[in-house]
């Protein structure tokens, strides 16, 4: 989705680890703008700018502007970005130049709302299997999210990639058979056999009393010679 958003971006003209540690300590994070057939420009950005874009609702699918200071503005694209695995802060981010005028594949998430009436009326358990999808269309007709509502939902319904509402200009890569969620049913557990056990020892004991009460077999007879 476009987004009415301007990154500013300073130039970069030195690059290397020491140089990312000087930039870091600013408050600013280097970064990359690539693509669209164009030249790379190492840049540097505020992270609490890109933040606010990837928390936002349409996250990494969101195109917005980046202004290199004295060199260009161009949509852009978060196509990567690397955190500290300990305090969890943006590190680094690349953006990609987007052409407007042309197709993008980028995955959708699934939004499944409503309590399913095959959980709440037959007992069942809704297992939601799929949850984004890939899409193709111009940058301009990519979608938030895709909404599935899944009330009507009974035990042994199924919600379908193809079953998706689709505006025009979108085409949906991933398999229309492919199941988004269905409501399976709950079996009952066995009744329980604890008696039994007791039953079997008890007819044991039994059969070894009456054995012990019962006369003993004669031996066989030797055979004359």
């Amino acid at each position: 989705m476009r987004l009415d958003k301007v990154v500013p971006a300073q130039l970069r003209t030195t690059r290397g680890k020491n140089e990312a540690r000087r930039v870091r300590v600013t408050g600013l994070i280097p970064a990359v703008v690539y693509g669209a057939f164009k030249d790379s420009v190492a840049v540097t950005v505020n992270p609490k700018d890109v933040l606010k874009i990837l928390r936002s609702k349409t996250g990494h699918n969101s195109i917005f502007d980046v202004e290199v200071e004295g060199v260009e503005r161009t949509p852009v694209i978060v196509s990567d970005e690397s955190y500290d695995p300990i305090k969890g802060s943006l590190l680094h981010v690349d953006f990609r130049r987007i052409d407007l005028t042309r197709k993008l594949r980028v995955a959708i998430p699934i939004h499944i709302s409503g309590e399913s009436k095959g959980v709440k009326q037959q007992g069942g358990m809704l297992d939601v299997v799929t949850r984004s999808v890939e899409i193709e269309c111009i940058p301009d007709d990519i979608p938030n999210d895709f909404a599935v509502d899944v009330t009507e939902l009974m035990v042994g319904g199924t919600i379908r990639v193809s079953d998706l509402p689709l505006q025009p200009g979108v085409k949906v890569l991933t398999h229309g058979e492919s199941v988004i969620a269905h409501v399976v049913g709950v079996k009952e557990e066995a009744a329980p056999v604890e008696e039994a056990a007791p039953a079997a020892k008890k007819g044991k004991k039994e059969a070894a009393k009456a054995a012990a009460k019962a006369p003993a077999k004669a031996a066989p007879a030797a055979k004359k010679k």
